[in-house]
C-alpha cells in the first residue's frame, strides 16, 4: 500500500508542478514517447528470456503486496511449535500444520518437520526453496534495474535525434520547436522513468526480498531444530544468530 501511495504522490505533484507552469499537454510529445518508452522495452526485452519477462510481472506483484511477515513474529512462534512438538509429539505439528495454508513456506517447513523428515533433510530441502525463490525475485528486481539504466540513455538518444533534427531545419523556424520539443522531452520521460518508478520499485522489492529470506531463515532453523529435538533454548540462541541485533528476542527473558 505504501508503495501505491508513494508512487501516486509523487506523480501527482509532478503533473501539479507541470499544471502550475502552463498546460500540461505541453509535456506530451509523441516521437519523444516512442523513443524512450518503446526504446526501453526494447532493449529491456533484448537482455531477458521470454521466460524472465513473463513471470517478472507476477512476482513483483507477489512482492509489493505482502510484505513479509516480522521475523522477531516468526521467531516466536518456531519456539511455541518447539514446545508444542516436545509437549504433543508429530501428531500436535500435524495438526497445526494443516492451520498453516496462509503462509506456504511455514506450513511446508511444518509439514516436513511431522512427516518425520531428518533435520539434515529438512534444512536441505528448504534451503532450496529459498534460493529458488530468491533466484526468481533477484531477475524481477535485475529486470526494473535494467530498465531504470536504459531509460536515461534512451532519452540521451532522443535528444541527440531532437538537436540533429533541429540544426538540419534551421532555415525553417516552424520545425524548430518541435524537434527542439523532442530534444528535451525525451530527456525529462528518460530520468523520471528510471528515478520516479523503476528504481524506487527496485530498490523497494530488493528490501522486500532480504526481509523474505531472512523470514524463510528463521523458519529453517526453527523446523531443522524441531526435527532434532532440541530444547527450545537452543532454538531461541541459534535463530538469534542470524537476527539483525535490533530484532533479536529474549522469548525466555
Amino acid at each position: 500500500m505504501t508503495t501505491l501511495l508513494g508512487l501516486i504522490a509523487g506523480f501527482v505533484l509532478l503533473i501539479v508542478a507541470m499544471t502550475m507552469g502552463g498546460s500540461p499537454l505541453s509535456f506530451l510529445d509523441g516521437p519523444a514517447i516512442l523513443i524512450v518508452f518503446g526504446g526501453t522495452l526494447a532493449v529491456t526485452v533484448i537482455s531477458f528470456s521470454l521466460e524472465e519477462l513473463r513471470q517478472a510481472p507476477r512476482t513483483l506483484w507477489s512482492m509489493l503486496r505482502n510484505s513479509a511477515a516480522d521475523p522477531r513474529k516468526a521467531a516466536a512462534t518456531m519456539i511455541k511449535l518447539s514446545e508444542r512438538a516436545r509437549k504433543d509429539g508429530l501428531f500436535g505439528l500435524e495438526q497445526i500444520s494443516k492451520a498453516m495454508s496462509d503462509d506456504l513456506f511455514l506450513h511446508r517447513a511444518m509439514r516436513l518437520t511431522a512427516d518425520g523428515t531428518t533435520a539434515d533433510e529438512i534444512e536441505k530441502i528448504l534451503k532450496t526453496e529459498t534460493y529458488a525463490a530468491s533466484a526468481s525475485q533477484m531477475t524481477a528486481i535485475n529486470i526494473l534495474r535494467r530498465a531504470a539504466d536504459v531509460a536515461p540513455a534512451m532519452g540521451l538518444i532522443g535528444t541527440l535525434v531532437g538537436l540533429v533534427q533541429m540544426l538540419g531545419s534551421l532555415d525553417d523556424p516552424s520545425s524548430i520547436g518541435p524537434a527542439m520539443a523532442v530534444a528535451l522531452l525525451t530527456t525529462f520521460y528518460g530520468a523520471m522513468l528510471a528515478h520516479m518508478l523503476f528504481l524506487p520499485l527496485a530498490a523497494r522489492a530488493e528490501r522486500i526480498a532480504r526481509d523474505e529470506a531472512l523470514l524463510q531463515s528463521v523458519y529453517t532453523i526453527g523446523a531443522a531444530a524441531i526435527g532434532r529435538k532440541d530444547n527450545p533454548r537452543r532454538i531461541e540462541t541459534l535463530i538469534n544468530t542470524i537476527l539483525p541485533p535490533q530484532k533479536r528476542i529474549q522469548y525466555y527473558s
